[in-house]
């Protein structure tokens, strides 16, 4: 059946294509320079990060484990290894699973560990309690468990809270600190992979790939599971320059030392920026692009381990695959977003040239990526919708490609034919998100809490605010559209 699907997609690409003809070339040489010079600057970054991708996983990365591992056991100090989970409305066989991975990797922490857990629940608190109990990391007396109960007020509370505790311990700067969700399971080794990337002082923390485990099949599975395709290649690339562009907040991993500085710690609590139109926004979501940039303003590395692998716990949040999507983006590019302008504003001297350009991309690639269909629809309205049908062969034509080298990166032979159209979605929708959210910085919820986007009573200011939101995004579109006008020549 994958075969006949495949089969039957790249006959459509055929088809399609076969729309072309020299005449048509001819009627619209403009259209087609435009699009093709567009095609260039989106295909050649792609190249660039794929090329970096595969030049850090089979040469650069192999070299730095080596590199790490012998200064680690030449320098032989103790690294005690500090594990924060948090958990909040979590399923109980998600969470027998996670605290049983997070238990089994204190327990074969050469220096020992020490876990905070952060609950809000009574219950989670016993079940908790109950797997340490029984869990072979209680009888080694160097692992020791500290369960934080709060009450509901937040993640980034609750992370504060307990970063704190783990500050009145005193870390010192060869002890480490994880981070993971109360969803996420943990490698058993995670620690003795991890410690000795700590040994170069330069670096203050690091993230993993990561797995995802969704008990249904269907469009939200393929989605997800493309999404951290994708994320490899990308975090590789941005590996190779030791500057990943986020701390996944599903796990990561921190120098201790630098996790329970007040100003580590502060940020993580309360962060904010000042917007010349907004106000100042206080973050709800995105705690881990708060412990990012802190690090990155304060110049430390930020590393990238792609053979270490957690695996998250994930189910479709809404009724059905587009509104679950669209809560997810809103979310995940919301948090970019509020972030990206700061961290432009940093030197490109101190992160990188290369990683500098990359957060500049961030904001770059809505309006190029947006802009591809666009072009499309104007030849297509002023010249030929033959046009048209050429684009789409296009498309079908470069994302089936794509799917076929993300996918081969991961190890994977095959792929459902939903794969490229996926990636066209989390493109152009994605694009969508972006630019909608890029004028309402100050919207924020978490996908399965309460608060946060909701307002109970809107006053006269807010909606003016929000007017000039509609506004501004609209006044974008349209100087979008004047702008590509004028670069076909029609204007």
């Amino acid at each position: 059946m994958r075969f006949a699907s495949h089969v039957a997609y790249l006959s459509v690409v055929v088809i399609l294509g076969s729309a072309i003809s020299p005449e048509l070339l001819g009627a619209s040489p403009e259209a087609l320079i435009a699009l093709g010079a567009l095609g260039i600057w989106r295909y050649s970054w792609a190249a660039v990060n794929f090329s970096r991708a595969l030049w850090f996983r089979l040469i650069s990365q192999p070299k730095r484990r080596i590199a790490a591992q012998a200064r680690f056991a030449a320098q032989g100090a103790p690294s005690h290894a500090y594990m924060l989970v948090t958990s909040y409305m979590i399923d109980t066989a998600t969470t027998l699973a996670v605290y049983r991975s997070v238990f089994a990797a204190a327990a074969n922490a050469r220096d020992g560990a020490t876990i905070v857990v952060s609950v809000v629940d009574g219950a989670d608190e016993r079940l908790i309690r109950q797997i340490f109990t029984t869990s072979a990391a209680s009888k080694t007396g160097t692992v020791k468990l500290i369960i934080d109960r709060i009450p509901g007020t937040g993640k980034r509370d609750a992370l504060a809270r307990s970063l704190q505790i783990i500050a009145r311990h005193h870390p010192t700067p060869h002890d480490v600190l994880l981070v993971a969700d109360g969803d996420t399971c943990v490698p058993d080794n995670i620690i003795a992979r991890i410690a000795p990337v700590f040994s170069d002082p330069k670096v203050g923390a690091l993230t993993t790939d990561e797995a995802v485990s969704i008990p249904d099949d269907g469009l939200f599975k393929d989605w997800f599971e493309l999404r951290f395709d994708q994320r490899q290649v990308m975090m590789c690339s941005m590996g190779l320059s030791k500057r990943v562009l986020t701390l996944t907040g599903r796990m990561s991993a921190f120098r201790a030392a630098l996790a329970t500085d007040p100003s580590f710690i502060e940020m993580v609590r309360a962060d904010y920026i000042d917007h010349l139109r907004l106000g100042r926004v206080n973050f709800l979501t995105g705690d881990d692009k708060s412990t990012w940039f802190w690090l990155l303003r304060n110049g430390y590395q930020m590393v990238y381990l792609p053979d270490v692998q957690s695996i998250s716990a994930e189910t479709q949040p809404k009724p059905t695959f587009f509104e679950s999507a669209n809560a997810l983006m809103v979310r995940w590019f919301g948090n970019m977003l509020r972030t990206n302008g700061r961290a432009l504003m940093l030197s490109p001297r101190k992160m990188g040239l290369f990683t500098w350009w990359s957060i500049l991309d961030q904001r770059v690639s809505i309006w190029t990526t947006i802009s591809g269909p666009c072009l499309a629809l104007l030849a297509a309205l002023l010249v030929d919708f033959a046009l048209l049908a050429i684009y789409l062969s296009w498309i079908m034509a470069t994302r089936y490609v794509f799917v076929t080298l993300i996918t081969a990166f991961r190890g994977r032979v095959g792929f459902p034919i939903t794969y490229p159209f996926l990636l066209y979605f989390s493109q152009l929708y994605g694009a969508l998100v972006k630019s909608f959210v890029l004028f309402r910085l100050d919207r924020q919820k978490w996908t399965r809490q309460s608060g946060g986007g909701a307002r109970a009573q809107v006053t006269v200011g807010q909606r003016l605010v929000m007017a000039s939101s509609v506004y501004m995004n609209g006044l974008a579109y349209g100087l979008l559209a004047i702008g590509l006008l004028v670069y076909v020549g029609r204007l």
